[in-house]
């Protein structure tokens, strides 16, 4: 065979290798402003449905509240209305217009990309996006308004059928060691993590102080319930600040 034909074969090769990965789908790789901004669809959607879907006021809003954000953020309204725009592209969001308001509003679709995607799923990967780097036990907690689990056992088996996802995995097993305390996760939307990219929070950091005395449990739940019922009424204020905008927009006031 000449040396023609060879070079011609791989040609073929690498042409036929190159249509078969065009052909198998991809998951969308956001931005971290597309990903605070699709949690946040997905968070209010459940937590104060009579407001989803969002005005970009409302969206605005929730991306950078202070309570239930991890880090919290100061995104500006155009960077908002650039994330909408963006995963509109990416077929994660829509935007609607509802009879009586001049005001155009904004709902997740991530349903349409991710057709198999349990309540339960979505509910972990709303909190990863929200949160970021949590253990299972963490996010049991944190997702009780959304979805509750029955136990630590259940969010590990609905981490690992998203860790399993086909054709890439949507979250990664962050191993305990090397200076972290115990097993976490992270979502991938926005691209693979490394483990040596991982916050600070996550290590422990080296002391000859002995470790200071943990509350009683049940000092621990009271302080996490106050917790939540504060951020609850915060959540509360700034959607009723962002509905009061929203009229106010409308009336031209």
């Amino acid at each position: 065979m000449s040396d023609f034909d060879d070079d011609y074969e791989n040609e073929e090769e690498e042409t036929a290798a190159e249509e078969t990965a065009a052909d198998t789908p991809q998951i969308p790789q956001l931005t971290f402003a597309e990903s605070r901004v699709l949690g946040c669809l997905m968070e209010k959607e459940v937590t104060t449905p009579q407001q989803y879907p969002l005005s970009l006021n409302s969206l605005h809003t929730a991306c950078n509240q202070s309570s239930n954000r991890n880090p919290v953020t100061d995104l500006g309204t155009d960077e908002v209305e650039e994330a909408v725009e963006s995963l509109r592209y990416k077929n994660l969001g829509m935007t609607v217009h509802q009879a009586g308001s001049r005001v155009s509003k904004t709902k997740h679709t991530i349903e349409d990309e991710f057709p198999y995607m349990t309540r339960s799923q979505q509910a972990l990967m709303c909190v990863l996006m929200l949160r970021g780097q949590q253990t299972a036990g963490e996010l049991r907690q944190r997702t009780e308004r959304m979805h509750p689990f029955n136990d630590i056992q259940a969010v590990e088996n609905q981490l690992q059928e998203l860790i399993d996802n086909k054709p890439e995995p949507l979250v990664k097993r962050i191993p305990s060691g090397g200076g972290r305390r115990a097993v976490t996760y992270v979502h991938l939307l926005c691209g693979d993590v490394e483990i040596a990219d991982m916050p600070h929070e996550s290590i422990v950091a080296p002391t000859s102080a002995p470790a200071p005395q943990r509350p009683a449990p049940v000092a621990n739940e009271k302080v996490e319930e106050l917790e939540e019922e504060i951020a609850d009424l915060r959540e509360t204020v700034s959607a009723l600040r962002a509905e009061i905008d929203d009229i106010k927009q409308q009336l031209g006031i």
